[in-house]
């Protein structure tokens, strides 16, 4: 039944203006080329290259943001020093490809004894031609043992977060040799285990530069395949999207309670656009969307994008084991505590990389996101969905699903040049609207929620008093 509904969008997205109405996986995009050019990168990810890489943010015994900041073995300074410089040589091996740029700030706060200078280390890979729409990996290179105060002891933070930076630096590695229409950036934040404060920093940089930010992928404790009490998942990851914005303004406040949209905002359908990915092209791997902003009472980096406006996930194994995060090593009463190297499942690792990888890459080749999408059709059986036009769109996906449904499932398909399309006998009231972006290769972009709550762009705020 799959590959037929999948054969039905084939057909859909890439020979027919006017598409009937069929139940379908919301895929964004289903040409052969795209299948292909997806599973060609997916490739290259390789676990060992991923063990490389945790094995050695493992080997400065300490990440912690408040540790080290001259030593070259040991503490964050050395980390960080150490990721800048496997981004350099993967800018070097591009012909200077990437800029590298290293934002920071002094921090003070509870969980550091003073002025604290956090600093990320990013690197950015610029859009051909559309550079200032930005797609965001990152994870945070610090780590933390049971105190967060402690710095004498080691903390090897294998899994939280090692394997995040892990998925970022190879990521950077493979996507850094390619071109891609929108910009890329590879981030290693520090600060997080003391309050999230290196994600602050990325996301106020962000903001300053200008940047539009259409995704934030935060990969944070994605390396272990085995839970507690012999739970083990190796095959599912789980990704936390906020419902309702932390940006939402009074009018966008009063359209939701009227119209919907508590569980459309631009970060839920991000969510809902890597489980696409991952259905369509990952047969082996899904992805459990969790209708939370994170997990019960913790926080992630993706939190300060959130509060700017910009679209963010929060990326998850689908398992945890608390014995092994924030904790002392040590061993009691037959229990072994601590995030160490040989908990990480790295076969399991290139599976979320590889989600990673496929979502930047589609994200990055797509059109923007549409923006105004509007629907009308009160007191009538039709429904008329109406968008801005989208630089790049070969064509539009208007797609409609039952106000209880989880995913996206019935689409008609309108040509590049039309910004409205009349669905007969598709009555307003019953249904939530969307509509996405696809290119002429088939790329396709997150779809957009009818309606202000759904817009990718950050609202306009109120003026402040």
């Amino acid at each position: 039944m799959k590959r037929y509904l999948a054969l039905i969008v084939i057909l859909a997205l890439t020979g027919c203006a006017q598409a009937p109405s069929v139940k379908a996986p919301g895929v964004p995009g289903a040409s052969a080329s795209v299948a292909n050019a997806l599973k060609g990168f997916s490739t290259q990810v390789d676990p060992k290259s991923l063990r490389a890489f945790d094995q050695k943010m493992v080997d400065f015994g300490t990440r912690s943001t408040i540790s080290d900041t001259v030593s070259d073995t040991r503490g964050i300074g050395a980390a960080r020093r150490w990721v800048e410089s496997v981004f350099r040589a993967d800018s070097a091996a591009c012909g200077g490809c990437l800029e590298i740029v290293t934002p920071s700030d002094v921090v003070t706060g509870p969980r550091y004894p003073g002025p604290t200078r956090v600093v990320d280390v990013v690197a950015i890979l610029k859009g051909t031609t559309d550079p200032d729409r930005v797609i965001i990996i990152q994870g945070h290179l610090d780590s933390r043992n049971s105190d967060t105060m402690n710095v004498t002891d080691d903390a090897p933070g294998a899994n939280d977060d090692a394997s995040g930076v892990s998925a970022v630096l190879e990521t950077a590695r493979i996507l850094s040799k390619q071109k891609f229409a929108a910009t890329l950036v590879f981030a290693a934040l520090s600060g997080e285990e003391q309050g999230l404060s290196g994600g602050k920093i990325l996301a106020d940089y962000a903001k300053a530069q200008g940047w539009k930010v259409e995704a934030v992928l935060n990969n944070d404790i994605i390396g272990a395949s085995e839970g507690m009490n012999g739970m083990t998942d190796a095959n599912t990851v789980r990704v936390f999207s906020e419902g309702v914005r932390a940006v939402e303004t009074a009018k966008m406040a009063a359209q939701r309670r009227s119209n919907g949209g508590e569980l459309d905002s631009p970060s839920r359908n991000l969510s809902r656009y890597m489980a696409a990915i991952a259905e369509r092209y990952m047969p082996d791997f899904s992805v459990r969307m969790i209708y939370r902003m994170d997990r019960f009472g913790r926080g992630g980096d993706h939190a300060p994008f959130q509060a700017l406006g910009f679209p963010a996930v929060r990326v998850t194994e689908g398992v945890e084991n608390y014995d092994r995060q924030h904790q002392t090593l040590r061993t009691e009463n037959g229990v072994t505590y601590g995030d160490t190297i040989d908990h990480v499942d790295f076969d399991y690792l290139a599976k979320v990389t590889r989600l990673n990888l496929m979502t930047m890459v589609s994200l990055a080749s797509a059109p923007p996101p549409p923006t105004d999408v509007r629907i009308a059709g009160a007191v009538s059986p039709d429904t008329t969905v109406s968008w801005a036009p989208a630089v790049g769109a070969d064509r539009y996906v208007v797609w409609w699903r039952d106000t209880t449904a989880p995913e996206w499932i019935h689409f008609r398909v309108a040509d590049g040049s039309a910004t409205s399309l009349k669905l007969e006998k598709t009555v307003i009231d019953d249904w939530f609207f969307g509509v996405s972006a696809v290119s002429a290769e088939g790329y396709a972009s997150p779809v957009v929620f009818a309606g202000l709550v759904g817009d990718f762009g950050v609202p306009d705020m109120p003026p402040g008093p």
